[in-house]
């Protein structure tokens, strides 16, 4: 069955939506950790290809590495100084959301990654892509930082 183009048009719009920084601040925080999840999983994923990253297996390995809690709740670590008010705010109502941590994770880290997690849903759905931008590349570069330090 096809769709009428008002149908079309209705998705179009659901899919490009801007909240406004109010009403994004009143959403659930774990709605918000769970598009910035999947926010800062496609960064990630397109950082290393554009590195020149080509072998698929390497490249989910790799990936995993920068998402995975304890990777980000070091880059959050690093980014609360240089956020704004507004935004630590947002870092702390997802890092005190009552969720439970997977088996694997530390639950510190768990916390920290779901405010980092917040942080980028309320970004990417208020359209502030070049604070997004700025904030990926640092987190990006904390992490891999924490990788080259001496155990």
């Amino acid at each position: 069955m096809a769709q009428s183009v008002s149908e079309t048009t209705d998705i179009a719009a659901r899919l490009t939506r801007v909240y406004a920084p109010e009403e994004a601040r009143r959403l659930n925080p774990l709605t918000l950790a769970y598009i910035g999840d999947a926010v800062y999983s496609d960064y990630i994923r397109r950082y290393l290809i554009a590195r020149g990253l080509q072998n698929v297996n390497h490249l989910t390995r790799l990936a995993a590495r920068y998402v995975r809690a304890s990777a980000q709740a070091a880059a959050i670590r690093q980014l609360l100084p240089m956020l704004t008010e507004p935004e630590q705010d947002l870092v702390r109502r997802g890092r005190n959301t009552k969720s439970i941590p997977p088996k694997h994770a530390d639950k510190m880290d768990y916390r920290y990654a779901t405010g980092l997690e917040v942080l980028f849903g309320y970004l990417n759905l208020t359209g502030d892509t070049a604070r997004e931008r700025e904030l990926m590349g640092r987190a990006i570069r904390a992490t891999e930082a924490v990788w080259k330090k001496p155990s």
